[in-house]
């Protein structure tokens, strides 16, 4: 797959306003069924949002008659149709589109984290060369939806995804200048979350609240309730990466339902986010994993919440804080219209600036 790298330009001579560098995948299946990667994607999940070819055309700012020749070629590669149009209702995907989009959106969910990363790296070695008084923010994160709408209409913030613990340790090792943490539910951060609140070098601002829960097929079909039927019925469960903030989340009520972590069925297959977690249960490859309540409602599966917890950011002491007063706003203008959300709580361990 070619990576295309696509950095914001200037005209030769003019002042340069910031820049970023996004990277996208391109990528194509060969063979009998032979079509372009990306190009399905987008036009798959145009199609599933938008319900209508000529909603799709206006999405992906194409004509109607080409979206309806990207269509034409994407079945006639298949040999099946993709969607199906029905008399007052629009065009919808058949269960052949919906499990292909579900499969593309995990193949770039699962990349998304290594793309964040080299985007970052790339970003600022450009801006060596070219800006080196910018004062653009490098933020480290954990995986969030709302977290990922926010930053990228904002290009004044560089973000890179991590696991919790992942993007705590780049804080402290100086490669980044904030870190975007959750330990899961509400209470006194456990260890080894608990040091950082006290740390003086550190400040903690709490961003916003959110609902995590059991992700599962829809229709529920293995009747999962808890943590301990995932053991007990031997679902395929789906885990999060090492650090996540979310597996030390699951693994804590594991603890609390007398179950061992290394019993379940799938506990060492390891995903980067919320997303690719969803994707695999969507598929039919996994039955079951732990996620917010929007992506489960975004891949239309089952969702047993199992508690709220808060998104904090942590700076350094020598950044200043007022640079991240519009972001925050926005952040909680955002969280207001997404389910599962809600603004933080003021809490005696998390200081807000």
């Amino acid at each position: 797959m070619p990576v295309e790298a696509v950095p914001a330009a200037s005209p030769v001579g003019a002042e340069r306003e910031p820049f970023g560098v996004r990277l996208h995948v391109e990528g194509r299946c060969d063979g009998a069924s032979a079509f372009a990667l990306r190009g399905a994607h987008l036009l798959l999940d145009a199609l599933g949002r938008t319900g209508s070819l000529q909603g799709t055309a206006e999405a992906l700012a194409i004509s109607y008659r080409s979206a309806w020749g990207q269509l034409e070629a994407l079945e006639q590669a298949l040999g099946r149709p993709v969607v199906v149009k029905t008399k007052g209702h629009g065009t919808s995907l058949t269960p052949l589109g919906k499990a292909l989009l579900a499969l593309l959106q995990a193949s770039q969910t699962r990349l998304a984290p290594a793309l964040a990363a080299e985007e970052m790296a790339l970003t600022d070695g450009l801006r060596r060369l070219l800006e080196p008084a910018d004062a653009r923010l490098r933020l480290a994160a954990s995986h969030d939806p709302l977290m990922l709408e926010t930053v990228e209409a904002r290009r004044e913030i560089d973000l890179m995804v991590a696991g919790s613990l992942d993007a705590l340790a780049r804080l402290r090792g100086g490669s980044v200048d904030a870190a975007a943490f959750h330990y899961g539910s509400d209470g006194a951060p456990p260890p080894p979350f608990d040091a950082l609140f006290r740390d003086p070098d550190i400040r903690i601002v709490p961003l916003f609240r959110r609902e995590q829960g059991l992700m599962l097929a829809a229709g529920n079909p293995l009747g999962l309730t808890s943590v301990a039927d995932i053991a007990a019925r031997r679902a395929r469960f789906v885990n999060r990466q090492r650090g996540a903030g979310t597996r030390i989340w699951f693994e804590r009520l594991c603890a609390e339902a007398g179950v061992a972590p290394e019993t379940i069925d799938g506990h060492h297959t390891e995903e980067f986010t919320h997303q690719a977690v969803a994707a695999l249960i969507a598929t039919g490859a996994a039955d079951i994993g732990m996620g917010t309540r929007a992506v489960a409602e975004r891949f239309a599966l089952d969702y047993r919440p199992v508690g709220w917890e808060t998104y904090f950011l942590a700076l350094r002491a020598g950044v200043d804080g007022k640079r991240l007063d519009a972001f925050r706003a926005d952040l909680l203008d955002r969280a207001g219209r997404m389910p599962g959300y809600a603004p933080p709580e003021t809490r005696k361990h998390a200081a807000a600036s």
